[in-house]
């Protein structure tokens, strides 16, 4: 009898102590960091420090718990009730109930399975799971003078491959994200007779006349694709028979807004791109639809928001053909309030696109979409988009508020309403089709 209560007690002590210590980093927090903060926080990303190894991580715990508790970390800003994307990087509410439990527990590392190392799999320099099969970047060092002014710089990367190739995925890349507020870039063929290294390497659109940009237009008769980057963003990829063809012979145009900096910094930038061996028998398209897009001079009411005023606007475009939406990538400057986008069929049903109540310039991303949205011909696709210009904006620029428009320009302090899909001409039954499946099976 003696024995059977010791055997009961010591059962009791090891199951109090095992249920003290159930939630680990290895087992359960790793796993959520390196999904939800690590695109972000490693190496060569935008993110001010790296959480990749329980190292980084436990001694940080205070300033996580404090972000995890308040939402303002991991960013993520689109109305989840909307509509929910793949690259969901929020945290559950048992997400956040399991990072809060460790911490309190005085965050437990455990054991690493199998003694795996601490990291992701992700190859260094790139967030794709493989070596890009060509990086195109500008020739030398870009030195960003530290005057605290922005700056909009065009970079010219000509390329000559032996063949055309298709692309499967491609990122934006760089040696300094750190100092980089969003970057575009347009991928232009070039006829054999035109000289792709004439030219200057790069334009300054800030601080040399815009007139010199001029230079570049003999590249810009055709584009291939047009894509970008803001911090969070990771790559564009395309599943399956999707993609698009690389160009042989070439130049890319790379537009790169640096943010204002207190001292001089340098940074080496371009693409990465993957490609694959299958045939891509559906191409995809992007569209840039408002500011510096389609319908830009169909914005309603005119493009100015007034000094003291809360302003809307609405862009309405009629869709010319059926469409299968794969990624969007709405933007806005330091007025915008909210941002939203959906599109009426011709039947009157509506298709929810993307809802931002609380616009926020630092947090901005490419989304991409759980399954292919059927847009049909002849739906009216609407951005909505809602302005602050009154002192009560924290965010803006001018004190005194003061009248702000569009002038097809892309500084901080003026304004757009702009978003870019990502789309392929519509097949019967693309809206059933996961993304995440046919991710799956091309692999």
């Amino acid at each position: 009898m003696l024995n059977k209560f010791i055997a009961i007690i010591v059962f009791c002590f090891f199951f109090k102590s095992s249920f003290g210590q159930k939630i680990t980093y290895y087992e359960h927090i790793a796993p959520i960091i390196r999904n939800k903060c690590a695109p972000c926080h490693r190496p060569g990303e935008a993110g001010p420090f790296s959480l990749l190894t329980y190292a980084d991580v436990a001694k940080r715990v205070s300033f996580i718990r404090d972000v995890v508790e308040s939402g303002f970390m991991p960013p993520w800003k689109p109305d989840n009730h909307y509509r929910i994307f793949a690259n969901d990087r929020s945290l559950t509410n048992q997400e956040k109930k399991t990072i809060i439990s460790w911490i309190e527990n005085k965050a437990p590392e455990g054991v690493s399975k199998n003694g795996e190392p601490e990291t992701d799999n992700l190859i260094s320099g790139t967030q794709y799971t493989r070596k890009p099969d060509i990086t195109l970047k500008v020739k030398k060092a870009f030195v960003v003078k530290g005057d605290n002014e922005e700056r909009f710089i065009v970079f010219k990367i000509p390329f000559e491959m032996t063949t055309a190739k298709n692309v499967a995925a491609i990122e934006f890349v760089s040696a300094n994200k750190k100092i980089i507020h969003h970057a575009n870039f347009a991928i232009h063929p070039v006829a054999d007779n035109i000289d792709i290294n004439q030219a200057a390497d790069f334009v300054n659109l800030t601080d040399e006349s815009r007139v010199n940009y001029d230079q570049y237009l003999p590249f810009k008769k055709e584009m291939t694709y047009y894509g970008g980057w803001i911090p969070g963003t990771s790559f564009e990829s395309y599943p399956a028979d999707l993609g698009w063809v690389m160009p042989k012979r070439g130049v890319i145009l790379l537009t790169i807004h640096y943010a204002p900096l207190a001292k001089d910094e340098e940074d080496i930038s371009g693409i990465n791109l993957f490609f694959k061996e299958t045939p891509i028998k559906r191409v995809v398209n992007v569209v840039s639809l408002g500011s510096g897009g389609v319908g830009e001079s169909s914005i309603d009411p005119y493009f100015m928001i007034q000094a003291d005023s809360v302003k809307k606007f609405n862009l309405k475009i009629l869709t010319p053909q059926d469409q299968s939406l794969l990624y969007i990538w709405p933007h806005m400057h330091l007025l915008g309030k909210s941002f939203k986008s959906y599109a009426v069929t011709a039947a009157g049903d509506t298709i929810k696109l993307i809802s931002i109540p609380a616009w926020d310039f630092r947090w901005q991303e490419i989304y991409r979409f759980n399954k292919l949205i059927k847009v049909p011909k002849g739906s009216v696709l609407t951005i909505e988009g809602t302005y602050d210009n009154t002192k009560e904006n924290p965010n803006n620029p001018n004190n005194p508020p003061k009248m702000v428009f569009s002038a097809n320009d892309m500084k901080s302090t003026d304004e757009m309403l702009t978003m870019l899909l990502v789309f392929l001409k519509y097949e019967e039954g693309d809206e059933y089709k996961s993304l995440d499946a046919l991710e799956s099976r091309k692999k």
